[in-house]
């Protein structure tokens, strides 16, 4: 009797024909299926069983008839698909390279070209996108979807982001920009890390967060809203307030102990954030830590949010003294709401300032700055040539945009010279003054501070700044606003040492 057994079952020495079972080899089994013998050989791993007989002195594999019946009983599916499989011929494989471009220039991305060319054959889906990418491969100068073997672009990557923030799947976006899942996966959390290193987590009060001595005293930054025994007033509405800006006034007020909470609440939240993202590898990003920095992050605008809405009606109110005939009221109170949020962002609590105090004066202060005293005073100068009085373009700029471009330019003069070893930054440091209190040195003085000669400075320095371009590049950083600037002007002033 014949024992079934693995591929790597003992040589026996056996007649084609023992016990009356007929014997069949690889070729035998291919023509009977019309099958090639690498599907007979993806069988073999499926679960057809082999034997290895000896004929003629060499051994060889073949299949017992019982053992082929009961595969082909068990997998009947696989057999019907593998049955049906055929070699492309040259001109068939020609006739869909040609069909895949007609669709691809009709903007046919390469996942519905496939299953397109697969329902006009009737091929499988794998021998279609097997025979394009292996043509793409062979001709990369007539490729059809030369995208497969580039890799994306900055520009692609962020509509990749962006579409999935907007709610696109992963398999989706990988059949409309070529891509598998994995690279998708990549692509996302890479873009979701320089969206977190760009996230505006600079607090008010880092020195007192940074002496508490455990988690607890940080947690209890983070408890509920403590309430108020004061009665609830009913808010005093404005006459000639529309009705969907009175909504604004059923927003109760805080109080000092509230308003104080808040304040604390929100930046200990951007704060730990903050603390969280110095750890983050932006080349190899934890989804866990990234889930942490962003839902502290989305706490803390909450927070904001909250201090923000319990005072727009203080917009309204003094909005109402600088409306005029050349200042609209609305355009006043959406000017008046970005000097609102920008106050929240600068008020410093422990002061012991009400927040209200401030923000009036950020609001009256931008509205002094927008509004000319002519067209404030305008109504008490009536004439019939009213267009004399034209509003005059103020050429002073926000101190509040000055003050969050700085911080800005020396984030990014920061990091990028975080690439550099010790000895190029104090170079660069040096030669173009980046050092609070410090004017540019010559390269002169630079190699005499160093013990070395300054043609040797001269280089470190054109290595260094060739590290700085690049950096620069891999971040998209604006180069004119970060460090062109200053590298070119103190360049020019001081090489010829």
């Amino acid at each position: 009797m014949f024992t079934e057994s693995s591929s790597t079952a003992t040589i026996v020495r056996l007649p084609p024909a023992a016990d009356g079972e007929r014997l069949l080899t690889f070729d035998e089994l291919a023509r009977q299926f019309r099958v090639s013998k690498k599907t007979i050989s993806r069988w073999r791993r499926w679960g057809l069983v082999g034997r290895r007989f000896m004929f003629d002195g060499r051994p060889r594999i073949v299949f017992l008839q019982s053992s082929v019946n009961r595969f082909v009983a068990d997998n009947a599916e696989r057999v019907r698909r593998g049955t049906q499989f055929s070699r492309l011929t040259d001109e068939q494989r020609g006739q869909i390279v040609e069909r895949a471009r007609c669709l691809a220039r009709s903007g046919g991305y390469f996942a519905e070209v496939g299953r397109q060319i697969v329902q006009e054959t009737g091929r499988s889906l794998e021998t279609i996108r097997y025979t394009l990418k292996q043509f793409d491969l062979e001709h990369p100068d007539a490729a059809i979807f030369p995208r497969l073997r580039r890799p994306p672009q900055p520009e692609t990557k962020r509509q990749i982001f962006q579409q999935h923030c907007r709610g696109d799947s992963v398999d989706e976006l990988a059949s409309r920009f070529c891509q598998t899942r994995t690279a998708i996966y990549c692509i996302l959390r890479e873009m979701r890390a320089a969206r977190i290193m760009e996230l505006p987590l600079d607090s008010m009060g880092n020195e007192q967060f940074a002496r508490l001595r455990s988690e607890a005293k940080g947690q209890e930054l983070l408890r509920p809203l403590p309430e108020t025994d004061l009665p609830t007033k009913k808010p005093h509405l404005p006459s000639g307030v529309p009705p969907y800006l009175a909504s604004l006034y059923d927003v109760p007020l805080l109080t000092r102990a509230q308003e104080a909470h808040l304040f604390r609440k929100m930046n200990y939240l951007k704060y730990r954030a903050s603390k969280l993202r110095d750890t983050l590898d932006a080349n190899r990003p934890e989804r866990r830590l990234m889930d942490q920095i962003e839902r502290l992050y989305d706490e803390a605008v909450a927070t904001k949010n909250r201090i923000i809405s319990a005072n727009l009606r203080l917009v309204v109110s003094i909005a109402k003294r600088y409306v005029g005939r050349a200042e609209g009221f609305f355009e006043l109170v959406s000017d008046g709401n970005i000097s609102l949020m920008r106050a929240a962002e600068k008020f410093n609590v422990s002061l012991g300032y009400r927040f209200s105090t401030y923000a009036s004066w950020a609001i009256m202060k931008n509205f002094a700055r927008t509004i000319p005293t002519e067209l404030r005073h305008q109504d008490h100068f009536c004439t019939s040539h009213a267009e004399m009085f034209n509003a005059t373009e103020d050429p002073r700029t926000d101190q509040y945009e000055q003050e969050s471009s700085q911080l800005r330019r020396e984030s990014h003069v920061k990091r990028i010279l975080g690439r550099l070893d010790q000895r190029e930054q104090q170079i660069v440091m040096g030669r173009f003054g980046l050092t609070r209190g410090q004017e540019p040195l010559t390269l002169k003085q630079v190699g005499a501070a160093m013990g070395v000669t300054k043609e040797r400075i001269r280089q470190i320095q054109s290595r260094a700044l060739n590290k700085l371009r690049t950096a620069v590049e891999e971040d998209r950083i604006d180069f004119d606003m970060a460090i062109a600037g200053p590298v070119s002007s103190a360049t020019s002033q001081y090489d010829p040492d």
